[in-house]
């Protein structure tokens, strides 16, 4: 999802935020009619449409960010999630099935990016999508890109895949049970039955198919589990995170469960709490369910309620009291381990498996014990007294 603000458009006069707002989206007529939209499609969205003032107040931060990652994990990872996904399963078996035969996709996955993203259908949020995309792209931080998910939604609706009274969604411009903004259901959606189009609004078959093709076109590899919860052996020296499978199962970590680790395959250490709290080798099918969302919080929360949906029982491990960095913190960490050559990514505030590694690297280099990656502000005052 993503977030924006606009007080200027707040504070202005309704008529004359109106004309603007109106202005702005003839604007937009030349990008469309490149698309491929007729100009009745267009006038029938554009005409008499008013931003969305409730869009631009809601906050631009993302939970999946800012909570700790045991409290956001608590607050997604619940029973009644888990027993609603089982059922869900259990009613979609055979379709479910074939989705995983043809995309290589486990179906406890796919089940649980649905429950996470609309509740498996019950939430997928009653918000006029072209109005949301329209307002974010005439007053949002990022303009151009939702002026081109607006676009793609009047693709959408000249293409016949969504009817304008059923393209709603949430206030970030996602729609449809799987969620998905309008250029990303142009590119993944498909049907169950691979005839027509993709129904993600009322058909839950659809919606799945649709999950699974965009998390089999995002990286994910058949098989590969998103990760294994581990026990670290205590004479662990943290000098590697990125490690063949095999080379774990050498230093002697083990599956918490007690099942044996597989034979072979990258996996890279993930200490979502720290050297004190559970611990993880995730594989490059965490990194494709973070193509859906970038948040590690938001791919650890799926992986978990995959796995419980799933009858699997993870994490075993007990959480430490932890405290959450403040996206301005994250930002702050990221530009400190680039000024001093650690990192070379994007300075976006949402660490991931670059950030991480990137600061278990000065953690190295600094003598810190344990260099566990773990991003706190006792880092970032070390990095600023370095």
């Amino acid at each position: 999802m993503l977030y924006a603000l606009g007080g200027a458009l707040l504070a202005t006069p309704l008529a004359a935020q109106d004309a603007q707002f109106q202005n702005y989206l003839q604007s937009l007529w030349p990008q469309a009619q490149a698309a491929g939209v007729s100009r009745e499609i267009f006038d029938s969205v554009v005409d008499g449409l008013t931003p969305d003032a409730s869009v631009l107040s809601r906050p631009k931060t993302q939970g999946e960010f800012t909570i700790p990652v045991p409290a956001y994990l608590a607050g997604v990872v619940t029973s009644e999630r888990v027993a609603r996904g089982r059922a869900f399963a259990a009613r979609l078996s055979a379709t479910l099935g074939r989705i995983e035969a043809r995309s290589g996709v486990s179906a406890e996955i796919i089940v649980a990016i649905l429950g996470v993203e609309s509740a498996y259908g019950g939430g997928a949020g009653s918000a006029d999508t072209p109005r949301v995309l329209a307002t974010l792209a005439y007053k949002g931080e990022r303009g151009a890109t939702f002026a081109e998910e607006f676009v793609a939604a009047l693709v959408m609706l000249q293409n016949g895949y969504v009817t304008r009274d059923k393209l709603k969604g949430s206030w970030a411009g996602a729609t449809g049970q799987p969620q998905f903004l309008p250029t990303a259901y142009l590119k993944y959606a498909v049907s169950a039955s691979g005839e027509g189009a993709a129904d993600i609004w009322g058909s839950s078959a659809d919606a799945a198919a649709s999950v699974g093709n965009f998390l089999a076109k995002s990286g994910w590899i058949a098989g590969l589990p998103w990760g294994i919860e581990v026990v670290v052996p205590k004479d662990f020296d943290y000098a590697d995170f990125d490690l063949d499978l095999s080379q774990w199962r050498a230093l002697g970590f083990a599956r918490a469960d007690g099942d044996a680790l597989p034979a072979r395959g990258p996996a890279s250490l993930y200490l979502p709490a720290g050297a004190r709290g559970p611990a993880f080798l995730i594989t490059d099918n965490f990194e494709a369910i973070r193509q859906y969302n970038i948040s590690d919080s938001y791919a650890l929360a799926v992986g978990v309620l995959a796995d419980r949906i799933a009858g699997r029982m993870t994490p075993r491990a007990p959480w430490p009291k932890i405290v959450a960095l403040s996206t301005a913190e994250m930002r702050s960490l990221q530009t400190l381990l680039t000024q001093r050559g650690y990192y070379s990514g994007v300075i976006d505030g949402k660490l991931g498996r670059a950030s991480r590694n990137a600061l278990h690297a000065f953690q190295k280099s600094a003598g810190i014990s344990p260099a566990d990656g773990f991003a706190t502000r006792e880092m970032i005052a070390k990095l600023r007294s370095e």
